[in-house]
């Protein structure tokens, strides 16, 4: 099976109300999250809105033919080369390979006859210069794993088996290409780890030039064991030390920078509900993929509260949210979602067998005093009623939701 003849339609639906806008359409993500194929979806959504395959320029950097294209000259050159007259498409894959290639997008955005799209895997190529030189001329649609629909699309399976498949969802991820792999678990975690070698190697030790590998590779596994755990610079660098490993805070902070902008980890701030502010301590780390955490560690069912807030914070972040961890006096709330005007607090426990994990649980959303909603989520089958309005769902059937 192979994942190119999965049309991912969520993506489609983001891309679409912007072709032919005059804005950069910028596709981020981690290294074999898909965003190839929905570049290519887009060339193909080009030919539906009257641009013919002959007037739409493709330029792949993992493909070898494109190798002689590595700096903005070199692409400036090609483009001036390939491109017709009249009306054309631009689609330029893993776009950050090409030294200053926002100043040929930029030119081109200005000539005013190309819709450019590119794909990038380092979140850097968005911030700083790039921001200001392109600003207000471009639109990020971040590309994450499949979510549990797609997931279940990729396995030709029905919307009904979705609890049923769930597990193994949970187990390897939503990288695309482990649906090509089979049900052998040994070919699934080599394919992951090769992934993770490959981001690690190429988009954070050779880019910025990390040289205790040792070090840094400690930290990055201390990051995926502490998933959806508050993370304290400070605590690493003392376990680290512990451990007979001597590192500063500041370099437990820069790794993690580097492995945030490779999309390896998603950074969570924490937000004071009372203050009304985003405190800069004691931020949380989830993976960008729950594969990749178990190709590294290995599964384990005792983790399982990190992974199901992994899943819950990719699907919110999907849904346009932006989230951040709650503190709300001395608790804390698991995420708070803002989207727009809206706000939605949620929190996700494993299970809730007994009455006093259900307080638990549903006590912390009680007291916050506003009428946004409010949602408890867990792998129990039936949900639970609250009598003060408190809503709660099931993890499977919430990630299968619209």
């Amino acid at each position: 099976m192979h994942t190119f003849f999965h049309t991912r339609n969520f993506y489609n639906d983001r891309i679409e109300p912007w072709i032919g806008k005059p804005v950069i359409k910028v596709l981020t993500g981690m290294r074999r999250v898909g965003k190839s194929c929905v570049l290519r979806q887009a060339a193909s959504l080009q030919q539906s809105h009257g641009v013919p395959k002959k007037r739409t320029l493709f330029v792949d950097k993992e493909d070898v033919a494109f190798d002689a294209i590595r700096d903005h000259r070199h692409l400036a050159a090609w483009i001036k080369k390939q491109a017709p007259t009249g009306r054309a498409a631009l689609l330029v894959d893993e776009v950050q390979e090409i030294d200053g290639w926002e100043r040929v997008v930029n030119s081109c955005l200005k000539e005013g006859r190309f819709d450019i799209y590119v794909t990038g895997s380092n979140a850097r190529m968005l911030s700083s210069d790039l921001a200001t030189l392109l600003s207000g001329r471009y639109v990020e649609i971040p590309i994450l794993p499949l979510s549990l629909p797609e997931f279940l699309q990729f396995r030709a399976a029905p919307s009904g088996r979705a609890r049923e498949l769930f597990p193994e969802y949970l187990r390897y991820g939503g990288l695309p290409a482990i649906q090509q792999l089979g049900d052998d678990e040994h070919s699934r975690y080599q394919y992951l780890s090769s992934v993770f070698d490959t981001i690690v190697l190429k988009d954070v030790i050779s880019r910025h030039e990390v040289r205790n590998v040792p070090l840094f590779q400690n930290i990055c596994r201390f990051a995926f064991d502490n998933a959806g755990q508050l993370f304290s610079a400070n605590r690493v660098a003392d376990y680290l030390k512990s451990q007979r490993l001597a590192v500063t805070v500041d370099t437990v902070q820069r790794y993690m920078g580097y492995l945030c902008d490779a999309f390896v980890f998603h950074r969570v701030r924490r937000y004071d509900l009372r203050g009304k502010r985003h405190l800069e301590i004691n931020e949380k780390y989830y993976p960008g993929d729950i594969g990749l955490r178990h190709a590294v560690l290995g599964y384990r069912q005792d983790s399982i509260n990190g992974m199901l807030e992994t899943l819950v914070h990719q699907e919110l972040v999907r849904r346009g949210y932006a989230v951040s961890v709650g503190k709300f006096g001395s608790r804390e709330i698991d995420f708070v979602a803002d989207r727009g005007r809206e706000r939605l607090y949620v929190q996700v426990a494993y299970l809730m067998p007994t009455a006093e994990t259900r307080e638990r649980e549903f006590r912390v959303l009680e007291e916050i005093p506003d009428n946004h909603p409010k949602l408890v989520l867990s792998l129990d089958p039936v949900p639970v009623e609250h009598p003060g309005g408190i809503r709660h769902d099931n993890v499977v059937d919430f990630l299968m939701q619209a």
